[in-house]
């Protein structure tokens, strides 16, 4: 079948599909974004990335899901981790978990969670380095994520340590998962191996605090805050107090130091990305979108501190194709990569906060 006339309003007609072919429109239905970025990766990398994708997304549609108490969330994360591991019951945990979803969550990760079997099947067409790449990060994933959905998070988390423990359970270990398919990938990339698997907890954690801050009101309304309460009492405000409607300069000036934060994370994914060989332009690429985008945010967070939406702080398709476009002049030097980050990047930093974020951009899992 045509992937054209296949369609996640039409489930059975995706059965039709070939392995790629199911990925690309499962992944279209759940990440435009990375729907965008993935298929810029070489053709050997292509697969494993995109299953990988939605492996992680499997996780975080049972972690988001508000129909599920804590213990369910506890039961389904072991119950696929053991899938993963196994390919086995695959149709059963499919069948038992995708009643239980919500109108809440989307339709496509409706169908994503029925297209499990299918899924799992893919991870184990790949090679034993790779698998064991993913197993690795669904399992950090799926184990340290639920330790904080069960945590009363009205008030924010207490710690910056702990922000950086969530981010690591989060997109951290997406990161090092990355980093290790890079380098099975590649002899050459293989030879930064430490350093790359050290800095993508860093890239992790820098596009997942971009996105904490940006959803920052979105989640407000679920009754969650991933901010550091530490932060703010320094600046001397209470997260417990924070609401649409705050109005409060000791609030802006946290939020601003968690940007500085947030930017000394991207400078670190730049490194990472600059480690990559020139000619490695669909690699560099997946991952200088990824970095642009994350960028052009965080300016739009800090020139609009007041914001109480997200859409107030997304960025523009205008935007998006400016990154695409200067990305793809200058991916191959390093150079200009540095310049282009630097100039997109300019006033992000906020000096008289190093000392706060120093620990956090430098401390790794690996």
């Amino acid at each position: 079948m045509n992937q054209s006339h296949a369609t996640l309003d039409n489930p059975d007609s995706l059965n039709a599909l070939s392995a790629d072919e199911l990925q690309a429109v499962l992944l279209e239905g759940v990440s435009r974004t990375f729907a965008l970025t993935i298929p810029q990766l070489p053709n050997e990398l292509y697969s494993v990335v995109a299953n990988a994708y939605l492996l992680c997304r499997i996780v975080d549609t049972i972690e988001d899901e508000v129909a599920l108490t804590a213990n369910q969330k506890h039961y389904f994360c072991g119950a696929f981790i053991d899938i993963v591991k196994t390919n086995q019951r695959t149709a059963e945990f499919a069948a038992e978990l995708a009643p239980l979803l919500s109108a809440q969550t989307i339709p496509a990760e409706h169908v994503l969670i029925k297209f499990i079997p299918q899924v799992i099947d893919i991870t184990h067409s790949f090679e034993g380095e790779q698998q064991a790449a993913l197993l690795s990060c669904v399992e950090t994933m799926a184990k340290g994520m639920p330790t904080f959905q069960a945590q009363n998070l009205n008030a924010g988390l207490s710690t910056l340590k702990d922000m950086d423990d969530y981010c690591y359970y989060v997109a951290g270990c997406v990161g090092e998962m990355l980093a290790k398919l890079f380098c099975h990938y590649s002899p050459e990339i293989s030879a930064h191996r430490e350093q790359l698997l050290k800095l993508s907890v860093s890239f992790g954690q820098g596009l997942q605090m971009t996105n904490i801050l940006k959803d920052i009101w979105d989640d407000a309304q679920r009754g969650v805050c991933w901010l550091p309460q530490d932060i703010f009492t320094e600046t001397g405000f209470d997260l417990s107090t924070l609401t649409p409607d705050t109005n409060d300069a000791n609030f802006r000036l946290g939020l601003e130091h968690l940007i500085s934060i947030a930017h000394q994370h991207l400078r670190n994914a730049l490194t990472y990305t600059l480690l990559l060989p020139c000619h490695e332009t669909g690699i560099r690429k997946f991952c200088l979108w990824a970095l642009g985008m994350a960028v052009l945010t965080l300016q739009k967070i800090k020139h609009n501190l007041d914001f109480n939406y997200s859409k107030q702080v997304k960025i523009t398709r205008n935007s998006v194709k400016a990154t695409i476009v200067l990305t793809q002049l200058s991916v191959r030097s390093n150079f200009l990569l540095t310049q282009l980050f630097n100039f997109a990047s300019r006033g992000l930093n906020s000096p008289d906060w190093h000392y706060v974020y120093h620990s956090s951009v430098t401390n790794t899992k690996s």
